[in-house]
């Protein structure tokens, strides 16, 4: 099989052996693609193989099933990121919520420019108010891609697109204030800038990624992934502690 060179966004990395390693890279065309990095955890290596890195990869199999041997060239360094406790949980869990819930081998190229996206703004933004709407976001498009999609275009219950507020556990749909009359205790705030755009305040980011958080753990981190969440409740409690 031909060699596959492609930039790429390192997601996970895993030991394998005393001095290998395992990368889960998401790319641009070809989705989320694992390969072998010998001496992956050696001192110039693994610098390289930073969740959250931009690289040039080089993926060699000699066929189909098997696991791909994979070199690597930093493009792009995230790492004094990670010496910042709300940067690096941040990254941390997009990355983590990457590797774990997309299928390898399946193009997911709005999921690609949007990672790189987020990750962009983690960087370059003076504080997480200016990416913490733009992550909630990325889970929301991440639940659409892998066919969990929330529906907030029309109120599930009155079928009018106006006054959306709530979001249905049941259904994944809005549902409008009038709708909701008398139910909403049973159902999830709908933050405004998901609907009108924006970053919104602090209080309708939180509302977002307990929204999103609620469906990414029913319909997409399953129970054999429940780790992944751990890496999520880190990155939840410091920005409540920031906003605090």
């Amino acid at each position: 099989m031909p060699a596959l060179v492609t930039s790429a966004i390192v997601c996970a990395v895993r030991a394998h052996g005393e001095h290998g390693a395992i990368a889960r890279l998401l790319t641009p065309d070809d989705g989320l693609l694992a390969g072998y990095v010998r001496g992956g955890r050696s001192r110039a290596v693994r610098p390289v193989l930073l969740p959250g890195n931009a690289v040039k990869a080089e993926f060699r199999a000699r066929t189909e099933d098997q696991l791909a041997g994979l070199t690597v060239e930093l493009a792009h360094s995230r790492a004094p990121l990670l010496a910042e406790p709300l940067p690096a949980a941040a990254i941390d869990w997009t990355c983590a919520l990457t590797a774990a819930a997309l299928p390898e081998g399946t193009p997911y190229p709005a999921l690609h420019q949007a990672l790189d996206g987020v990750l962009g703004a983690v960087e370059a933004a003076p504080a997480a108010r200016g990416w913490a709407a733009a992550l909630v976001r990325y889970e929301l498009l991440l639940l659409a891609e892998l066919g969990f999609g929330l529906d907030l275009t029309r109120c599930a219950a009155m079928g009018g697109g106006e006054d959306l507020a709530f979001v249905s556990p049941r259904s994944a749909a809005a549902v409008s204030r009038e709708g909701a009359i008398g139910y909403e205790s049973r159902l999830l705030p709908l933050p405004p800038f998901l609907i009108e755009g924006g970053s919104g305040d602090w209080a309708e980011i939180l509302d977002g990624l307990r929204l999103t958080g609620f469906f990414l753990e029913r319909s997409v981190l399953t129970e054999r992934r429940a780790d992944v969440l751990a890496a999520r409740e880190r990155l939840v409690d410091r920005l409540k502690r920031a906003v605090a």
